[in-house]
């Protein structure tokens, strides 16, 4: 009787809520671990307990929307115009965010406009600019534990590096301090086992069956298209491949299924570096200054002209090379650049404007990137082969190295060339991004719409010639829209084709 009187009462409830807050809990209700943040004409709003986590976070208002007949509901939002400055506030405070959209104009229907999650923004997982920290990479990981070993992945989307480790808990602890993962995922099961490891960082937990050994090999053989990993140098690094399953399969939850981009998974060669724990990198003051005002050792290293240049400096500092030959290379490197000053100054003139070119190539591929960033993409492309050149001149064997590595991608920089405007505009839908001459359709439209005018004087000139009314006129009212207008005299003369709106007394 009891439970009988409670689903009374909850169908009461659901009645009781507006047509937008019952598709609102309906969407909430797929995203029960993210933030929310749900479209509603010009505002992205929150409501309940997000609303009041997004009040507290983002400094915004909290207040009341009254949910139809059901109690008052907390609300905060903010414009949607200012998603880029909220977002990331969301993001960097731990926080899955949920991004859901309009999805059809709301002059397109009588009833509620249709909406949708378009985007599940983590800390681990983003492409927004502002989210992101131009000079450090993004790193979503995932770890799980095969006894006394923990197989470590770690992949940032937002540049398609791809990383494996394995090894006992102290490498663990090193690998994490190391690369500094923005979030790490984990077996549900695992977690309190796990806690200490993970404390200070943001994490997520994922149901036990998505760490599954021969799921997780078979997602990453199926996302390269192999029939095995021993091409990669993995193939026995059992534990760490069931993180990396867990990582596709979470960017797959996560609706980033566009993953071209990331083409190869590595090894961490472990052999290769000098490990620094927390301690000396904090005593070092490598990255941050002990004394207020101080200044850390990157501040003073890093004097990079690309992000790109600025996420490798970091991880060079933090990975110290063992290998001699390795280091000798690279110093034969630094020896040729610092040898005159000239050619360092050349160099950096160079490379300055190509500018993040390995995140530029990521958002093209998933399909997240603006008509800027394209010519942005062109730009880069088209230094290329000067760079080339002047690796080439070294005559510095790593470097030559690296120059046969560059690919000038002609074709695609000419198609770029061809078809892309020089001032394209941020946003797709301000226009003018294709050139003329490009598309014949696309011209004929662009022509319609910017010089209505002329296109009207056209038609009623065409009109004219092909009746053979020379008093033809072409004009408007609120009732019938456009209407070619033709006197009594000449009404003999009118066309089968057209269709007689109205007669007048003179036309």
């Amino acid at each position: 009787m009891e439970v009988e009187q409670k689903s009374k009462k909850k169908a009461e409830k659901k009645v009781k809520e507006t047509p937008l807050m019952k598709q609102y809990n309906n969407i909430k209700a797929k995203h029960p671990d993210a933030l929310l943040l749900f479209r509603v004409g010009d505002f992205y709003e929150t409501f309940g307990e997000d609303a009041v986590r997004a009040a507290d976070i983002l400094g915004i208002v909290l207040t009341k929307r009254k949910n139809g007949a059901a109690a008052f509901v907390d609300l905060a939002g903010f414009p949607h115009h200012s998603l880029d400055t909220y977002l990331p506030k969301l993001v960097r405070a731990g926080y899955r965010v949920a991004i859901c959209d309009q999805l059809e104009l709301p002059s397109a229907t009588k009833k509620i406009v249709k909406r949708g999650v378009t985007e599940l923004v983590t800390p681990g997982v983003a492409f927004n600019d502002e989210v992101l920290d131009r000079r450090k990479n993004n790193f979503l990981a995932g770890i799980h534990r095969a006894g006394e070993r923990f197989g470590i992945a770690m992949l940032d989307i937002s540049t398609g590096e791809f990383l494996v480790a394995e090894g006992d808990l102290q490498y663990a602890h090193k690998i994490l301090q190391g690369f500094a993962p923005s979030e790490i995922l984990f077996s549900r099961n695992e977690k309190s086992a796990l806690e200490e490891l993970t404390l200070d960082y943001h994490t997520y937990a994922l149901d036990d069956w998505v760490f599954d050994e021969d799921t997780s090999k078979e997602r990453i053989l199926d996302h390269f298209g192999t029939a095995s990993l021993k091409g990669f140098g993995v193939e026995e690094m059992d534990a760490a491949i069931i993180s990396a399953g867990a990582l596709i399969y979470y960017l797959g939850e996560t609706r980033n299924d566009k993953l071209d981009h990331i083409n190869s998974i590595s090894r961490v060669a472990s052999e290769e570096y000098v490990w620094l724990d927390r301690f000396t990198i904090r005593n070092l003051e490598l990255f941050d200054s002990n004394h207020a005002g101080g200044r850390s050792l990157i501040d003073v290293l890093d004097h990079t002209v690309t992000p790109m240049g600025g996420r490798m400096l970091k991880r060079w500092i933090l990975l110290p090379l063992l290998d001699i030959r390795s280091i000798e290379e690279r110093q034969d490197v630094v020896e040729y650049l610092s040898s005159d000053a000239g050619i360092a100054e050349r160099l950096s003139s160079l490379i300055k404007p190509i500018g993040d070119l390995e995140r530029i190539i990521s958002k093209a591929v998933v399909q997240k990137i603006n008509p800027r960033e394209l010519n942005q993409f062109r730009r880069a492309l088209e230094i290329i082969p000067h760079v080339k050149e002047f690796l080439l001149e070294s005559q510095i064997g790593q470097l030559i190295r690296m120059a046969d590595q560059l690919n000038p991608c002609s074709s695609l920089v000419q198609h770029l060339q061809e078809q892309l405007e020089e001032e394209a505009p941020i946003a797709l839908g301000k226009g003018k991004v294709i050139r003329d001459g490009v598309h014949a359709e696309l011209d004929e439209l662009r022509e319609i719409a910017f010089s209505g005018k002329d296109q009207l004087l056209a038609l009623q000139d065409r009109e004219s010639d092909r009746t053979g009314i020379p008093s033809l006129k072409i004009g408007y009212n609120n009732v019938f829209g456009y209407y070619l207008e033709v006197r009594n005299t000449h009404k003999d003369k009118v066309p089968e084709d057209w269709i007689r709106k109205q007669t007048l007394t003179q036309a």
